[in-house]
């Protein structure tokens, strides 16, 4: 899929992954719908950043777990860019026990449904209010991202990071991909990227990480095969390629986790076996 003079919805780009996939995307010329809701910090500085450049990318504020903020959203880019593209749904909200502690806690109320609320339901959300757009153009692609919570839960030194709701969000993500890459198909390409500790995002930049004790970092790292967590611009990378070089893959999930899932376990030595000469 040629990119250039596309238009792209990326929610949460006033931070880490989404900044990161912004960026990639307006350098290959794609024009960008860029909603927010907090972090106003962060948010004048992707105006700042992203206003400078040519493309003459659209901002507003929204709420993307409620319908009605989601319509507006649509309208808008229906409007003002005449279609869409490209949808990368990334959007969350997880609590790591290691910050937030038991769901029970009294300043936990709200919490395991903020998790859902963000984490799936608002993709789902975004992804239906967007499809009538995405069907108008002869190709269009979807990027869900997603955590590996789904496949570990809160087990082992990743239930100090991930959150019981946050993980059973996350397991529903796959769902949503296989069954949205049914209902565009053959124009609508959707793929997800199944993400393991980001710096951003449950990595050396996010609280948890600052939480976690020298020992349990280190257990990170050991649990991971590359040895390191990692980074916003190895997300957009595989962006990149799911957009510009997949165009004969869709319905997948790709785990970017530098083989967290996979360390776990070792490989013994091979024995002599039993069969005789």
């Amino acid at each position: 899929m040629k990119i250039q003079g596309k238009t792209a919805l990326v929610p949460g780009a006033s931070r880490g992954i989404g900044r990161a996939i912004a960026r990639k995307l307006a350098k290959r010329g794609v024009r960008l719908v860029l909603p927010w809701y907090d972090w106003p910090e962060d948010v004048e500085s992707m105006k700042r950043e992203f206003s400078a450049m040519q493309q003459n990318h659209i901002f507003l504020q929204a709420d993307l777990r409620r319908e009605e903020d989601v319509s507006r959203l649509v309208q808008i880019i229906a409007d003002e860019a005449d279609g869409l593209d490209i949808l990368i749904n990334n959007i969350e909200r997880g609590g790591m026990p290691i910050v937030h502690g038991a769901y029970t806690l009294e300043i936990n109320r709200e919490q395991w449904q903020r998790e859902m609320e963000t984490t799936l339901h608002a993709k789902w959300l975004i992804f239906n209010g967007c499809l009538p757009l995405l069907q108008q153009r002869p190709q269009a692609a979807v990027v869900n991202l997603s955590s590996i919570a789904a496949l570990t839960g809160r087990a082992g030194i990743a239930g100090l990071l991930f959150n019981d709701g946050y993980a059973a969000a996350n397991r529903g993500i796959e769902t949503l991909t296989r069954t949205w890459a049914r209902l565009g198909a053959p124009k609508i390409r959707v793929n997800e990227i199944m993400l393991g500790i980001i710096d951003t995002r449950h990595g050396a930049e996010t609280k948890g990480w600052q939480a976690l004790s020298e020992g349990q970092r280190q257990q990170v790292l050991d649990h991971t095969l590359v040895g390191r967590t990692g980074n916003p611009d190895d997300v957009a990378q595989a962006v990149i390629f799911l957009l510009e070089k997949a165009d004969y893959m869709t319905g997948t999930t790709l785990r970017l986790d530098g083989g967290f899932v996979l360390a776990g376990e070792t490989i013994p030595s091979m024995p002599p076996g039993i069969l005789e000469k």
